[in-house]
């Protein structure tokens, strides 16, 4: 940590700096020149701009691995929740050159990337889904059964030139949802994953449905992303392992927690939320799954409208109507202890990221120039969309005291960027707040973080954090958006 009385065109002035990496945890001033962390010191630095942080805590910006809002109103929503990074890995897209050329036209307020999408490569060639299409084709195209059939020699030769054409282009790595196709030979993933270990990239699987959900599928979820690790050395990251497992948590994590002590790479995420998100043509919301599952229709609530699906029926009529409708699903009980301990036991899980599963936005009116703020009316989601990186610093720290503020930080910063480092060296820059680090930063105060989303009115921000900064651009200042900063920069592989 430097002395130096140098003068910055920006320091963040006597806020308790931690780096979770490095353990640093006192008062002191960052100075900031351009889009990098250039001195931490406990001596006064002089600074053109200064942002007063006394009384609260400065630390790396968040880094969101699972975020499908990647749009303008969607980041801004999330950097209003600390997130300086956030990524597109379990979905995916393809071509990744389009979507990086795409997000550099229109600017972001944070900073953005991609893994290479195998269910769109799978749409394109088995169900004529378009590439370079509308940001939500896949969602739109999940309830397809089309794409969910096993390929021919040639078509899975044309899914693999898709997936390795934009690992060759920087995707950060292979996307799966397997969990969209469910009964798919398991040579596919496992071919996947040895694409992915060629690469030298993670795979960002939701998995397949665990055999208590689903007794038919032709390999357990969880035994299948293990025993693909070990077989092929590739890194499988396991998404969202909160939802995907539920009350199977236990059991989840120790085939996982095995899998590494025989020195296989399995990372996880969760987020800390009792309910998902998805469209309601997914194969495993049709009624004949929620029935085997014992999962009442009415847990469905469908985002646009929030009806409770009161039967199968209705479900059926939905899902034929318009399977690419998100609804928010709930698979636990927030109110209940049992429920809540599972939830926190995938949170806690050692080296678990924070990640958000953030959707994008549902509008009900017409669809606004995406640089109006405040949000307009109309603007539906997910709570997680907005709320979640608070939510855990809450319930995590402040709450239950189950982590350190550096740890419960650790965990929406230093440890998803770590998911990425081997393969994507830009990430060893994130995550972190020393001297060269990027100057992705947040001003928070740990006695007053929260969440204020909620299932009935998703997109209201979370309090309690006035500053955010993305390559030393204030996103955030004092607690609002700042209109026109559009920092964000391209992450790649």
């Amino acid at each position: 940590m430097t002395t130096s009385l140098d003068s910055f065109p920006l320091v963040i002035s006597g806020g308790r700096v931690i780096d979770p990496e490095s353990g640093f945890d006192a008062v002191a001033d960052v100075g900031i020149d351009g889009a990098t962390v250039a001195a931490v010191s406990a001596t006064p630095l002089e600074g053109a701009q200064r942002i007063d942080a006394t009384g609260l805590v400065v630390c790396p910006g968040f880094v969101d691995l699972h975020s499908h809002g990647q749009a303008i109103p969607e980041q801004r929503l999330q950097a209003l929740d600390g997130v300086t990074t956030a990524l597109e890995l379990e979905a995916g897209i393809t071509p990744v050159v389009s979507a990086y050329a795409r997000a550099a036209a229109e600017g972001r307020p944070l900073n953005y990337g991609y893994s290479t999408s195998w269910a769109l490569a799978r749409m394109a060639v088995l169900a004529g889904a378009p590439l370079d299409g509308p940001a939500n084709t896949v969602i739109t195209h999940l309830g397809n059964p089309a794409w969910q059939v096993d390929a021919s020699p040639k078509q899975r030769a044309a899914i693999f030139e898709h997936l390795s054409a934009d690992l060759a282009a920087g995707a950060l790595g292979i996307g799966v949802l397997a969990g969209y196709a469910p009964h798919l030979d398991p040579a596919e993933y496992l071919a996947v994953a040895e694409l992915a270990a060629q690469a030298g990239l993670p795979t960002y699987t939701h998995a397949r449905p665990l055999v208590e959900a689903d007794p038919d599928v032709p390999i357990d979820g969880a035994e299948e992303i293990v025993r693909v690790a070990g077989q092929t050395g590739a890194h499988m990251h396991y998404c969202h392992v909160n939802s995907t497992s539920a009350r199977q948590i236990d059991r989840v994590l120790g085939l996982v927690e095995r899998c590494r002590l025989e020195g296989a790479m399995v990372t996880t995420e969760a987020y800390p939320y009792g309910a998902g998100s998805t469209a309601i043509g997914a194969a495993f919301l049709s009624p004949e799954n929620l029935a085997r599952q014992g999962i009442r229709t009415d847990t469905l609530v469908l985002v646009a409208t929030g009806e409770r699906i009161a039967d199968a029926a209705r479900l059926a009529e939905v899902r034929a109507a318009d399977p690419g409708a998100l609804t928010v699903l709930h698979f636990l009980d927030e109110d209940d202890p049992a429920d809540r301990a599972h939830l926190d036991r995938a949170l806690l899980f050692e080296d678990a990221a924070v990640a958000s599963d953030a959707m994008p936005l549902t509008w009900t009116g017409a669809r606004p120039d995406p640089l109006t703020w405040p949000l307009p009316a109309g603007a539906l989601g997910h709570p997680r969309g907005a709320g979640t990186f608070a939510r855990a610093l809450r319930r995590l720290y402040r709450e239950t005291g189950k982590l350190t503020l550096s740890e419960a930080i650790a965990r929406c910063s230093l440890v998803p960027a770590q998911v990425l480092d081997e393969a994507v060296p830009a990430m060893r820059r994130k995550g972190r707040l020393r001297r060269g680090t990027d100057a992705d930063i947040v001003v928070f105060d740990p006695e007053r973080v929260t969440d204020q989303a909620s299932y009935a009115d998703g997109t209201r921000p979370s309090l309690g954090i006035p500053h955010v900064l993305v390559n030393g651009v204030p996103v955030v200042r004092d607690g609002e958006i700042v209109p026109d900063a559009l920092p964000g920069r391209a992450v790649r592989g």
